[in-house]
């Protein structure tokens, strides 16, 4: 009687692969040094007067200016774009984060934010419901779709991606982001490399805030450089 599998097949010949490959998330920890005693403002510029509805539509007062691909199963969410300069930068619904030219209204790059199995069997769920952030050449971005990504902001380019779905804005401190996942953890990511310092477990989906000191995630305080949760 077979009672698992393995990587050697009892029946069929050859070596068994995962199909999906590697998901879980590789945790360094390593305790995150010191840090600037105030979160970077990396979401755009204040008099950003563009909005998004849920059928991924954006408008300039009453103009529509972009229309997307509207889903019929969506998350309901308050997902605004964001201005920097002359463009702007939005996710969507359907897993794609965007950025468009403000002056003539043109998109400049799409790009898929979303683990690519999340298509083809796994979750279906991919929208882009925490705010994209902007900082110097990169912009960041979360979906439900188990993707948290540093892209290149002239091109959309990839410069990495954690799997972590997320649900609400995160926050950048000198290099490094907090992001708080669907999984109830909160995770410190090094904004150079991608690599994840450490993870700790947290009570609620709250987008963090940053005191100086600690992480704060609803009335929970967390230590930013070992993760451990401040009596």
């Amino acid at each position: 009687m077979i009672t698992g599998c393995s990587k050697h097949d009892p029946i069929l010949p050859g070596e068994r692969y995962d199909i999906f490959g590697k998901s879980d998330i590789d945790i360094v920890d390593k305790d995150v040094p010191h840090l600037s005693d105030r979160a970077k403002n990396i979401y755009g510029d204040t008099d950003c007067d563009y909005k998004q509805d849920d059928k991924n539509v954006i408008w300039s007062g009453d103009r529509k200016i972009f229309r997307g691909i509207a889903t019929d199963n969506y998350v309901k969410n308050n997902q605004q774009p964001i201005c920097v300069g002359n463009f702007l930068y939005t996710g969507l619904s359907t897993g794609e984060v965007i950025k468009l030219n403000t002056k003539n209204n043109k998109i400049v790059w799409v790009n898929d934010v979303y683990k690519e199995n999340n298509l083809t069997g796994g979750s279906g769920v991919v929208d882009i419901v925490a705010r994209i952030g902007a900082d110097k050449n990169f912009i960041y971005v979360g979906g439900l779709g188990d993707a948290f990504c540093k892209l290149k902001s002239i091109n959309g380019d990839k410069v990495w991606c954690v799997n972590i779905s997320v649900p609400v804005d995160f926050i950048l401190v000198d290099d490094f982001a907090f992001v708080v996942g669907a999984d109830n953890n909160l995770y410190a990511i090094n904004t150079v490399d991608g690599l994840v310092y450490w993870q700790t477990n947290i009570k609620k989906q709250i987008a963090p805030q940053y005191d100086g000191t600690n992480i704060i995630v609803g009335r929970e305080k967390i230590n930013y450089s070992n993760g451990e949760i401040v009596k």
